[in-house]
């Protein structure tokens, strides 16, 4: 919990605007965990909703550079005690008719779940720790994400969100499940 809160912290640091309007949305939705979307075998090894928050700051100057990204910290509840996560992150918006956009986005969180069994191989009790738990391989994973979003007013809107959890073989290596989560999430824009 401490690398959570210390990496809030320096993202809202790196965030700093030099507009006045410091965060420029507050986001909170459900997001049904562990979802079959392109790989199913690990589908239906964790359960429940997440409450997913997330706070989104004002694109810094220097990220111009990278067609202006705003950053944003976010958290995530899981409602059936199964993987709760939360990281930071980049995302980018692009308008493509009047209301409407296109959000992807990346990141990094850490989470609770399991990177490997506790039990040695060949231990019955492994075998079905294995039936119950998503291996992720790392206590570090990137977060990609891709949302379609509604503005329903000037400040607020709804968006459908898909996201995906893994480490790549990048943040760490052996296993690497990963997870799906897609939901929906209602926006509050501040400074309108």
């Amino acid at each position: 919990m401490k690398r959570l809160i210390a990496l809030a912290l320096s993202t809202t640091a790196i965030a700093a605007p030099a507009s006045a309007q410091f965060v420029e949305e507050a986001r909170i939705g459900v997001m049904q965990h562990n979802v079959c979307i392109l790989d199913c075998k690990n589908a239906d090894k964790e359960d429940g909703p997440n409450i997913e928050a997330e706070l989104v700051f004002a694109s810094p100057d220097f990220l111009s550079i990278l067609a202006s990204p705003r950053p944003f910290i976010m958290g995530s509840f899981n409602t059936a005690g199964d993987t709760n996560f939360g990281g930071f992150g980049l995302m980018w918006n692009w308008d493509f008719a009047e209301g409407w956009s296109l959000e992807p986005s990346l990141g990094y969180v850490i989470h609770d779940g399991a990177n490997e069994s506790p039990f040695p191989q060949g231990d019955p009790r492994s075998d079905a720790f294995a039936r119950e738990n998503i291996y992720f391989g790392s206590d570090d994973l990137f977060r990609s994400g891709l949302a379609l979003n509604r503005d329903l007013t000037e400040t607020v809107g709804v968006q459908v969100l898909y996201e995906h959890l893994s480490h790549g073989q990048i943040l760490g290596d052996g296993r690497n499940q990963g997870v799906d989560n897609i939901g929906v999430r209602a926006y509050f824009r501040f400074g309108q």
